[in-house]
């Protein structure tokens, strides 16, 4: 089983710094069988973190298999979000840029 510590680790080893460029984002990611964590995005950075952002532009809320199928590549994001395995609060069209920050 992949754990959040481990799906964070690839989230940082994927992050393409030319699509955060003038960024200043946060993505708080809820994870409802593990820990939380955000990504920080700014300038063309990105820092990870768990535990709770204070005050994130979108977040998301899924179980980590879902999470772990969408950084992998073997889950599309939207699919999980129509079939209601991941939920968005906040601005939800920020979702959709996280395939460019963190390309399979």
């Amino acid at each position: 089983m992949t754990t959040v510590a481990d799906i964070i680790k690839n989230m940082e080893g994927k992050f393409n710094p030319a699509a955060a460029a003038g960024l200043d984002l946060v993505f708080q990611f809820n994870i409802e069988d593990d820990s939380n964590f955000y990504a920080a995005i700014k300038d063309g950075t990105c820092a990870v973190s768990q535990g709770e952002a204070d005050d994130p532009n979108v977040t998301l809320i899924m179980d980590s298999e879902t999470l772990n199928g969408v950084i992998s590549g073997e889950t599309d994001g939207m699919q999980a979000f129509m079939g209601g395995k991941l939920r968005a609060e906040g601005d939800m069209m920020l979702a959709l840029k996280l395939g460019e920050l963190f390309p399979v």
